[in-house]
């Protein structure tokens, strides 16, 4: 499991045109947010929530990136839909969810099954984890984001 001040693992994620790109090859800092799937209440109301903010936080020189296990078609037609401005990528094999440890055994209705856990990670210039959210609420979690973010500007060692 992938903790605040760790490394970043060395995975590849799918990229929405089908590319691979390797985790180390995205601007810093990041925002990586894992979410369990795309088209569902809570899915969609961060993305969209990302969404709203993606312009600031590309004024406050971070990027931002989601990644589920949907696939690219899943993501484009989610993209569009909801007119998206986060860029989403897909983990097809598990590696890059696995790596982070958001793959977890959640339960509903008494039934235990595997998937994603909702969970955000701030990676700084150094490729370590400035922050880490686990098991995210969506109200207000993107403005938390964007305040952990902002921050580090006035920590430019981050």
């Amino acid at each position: 499991m992938v903790r605040e001040g760790d490394a970043v693992p060395d995975v590849t994620l799918e990229m929405g045109d089908g590319s691979a790109m390797p985790l180390s090859q995205l601007p810093r800092p990041l925002v990586l947010y894992f979410y369990p799937k795309d088209d569902t209440s809570g899915c969609t109301a961060e993305a969209k929530d990302f969404s709203d903010l993606a312009g600031t936080f590309q004024s406050e020189g971070t990027s931002l990136l989601g990644v589920s296990k949907n696939s690219p078609k899943d993501h484009a037609k989610f993209t569009a839909k909801y007119d998206l401005k986060v860029p989403l990528a897909t983990d097809p094999d598990g590696s890059v969810t696995n790596a982070f440890g958001v793959w977890v055994e959640k339960s509903m209705y008494g039934r235990k099954y595997m998937g994603i856990e909702r969970a955000t990670f701030l990676i700084g210039q150094d490729d370590r984890v400035i922050r880490a959210w686990r098991k995210v609420a969506v109200p207000g979690h993107a403005q938390n984001v964007l305040a952990a973010a902002r921050s580090l500007k006035a920590d430019p060692s981050s």
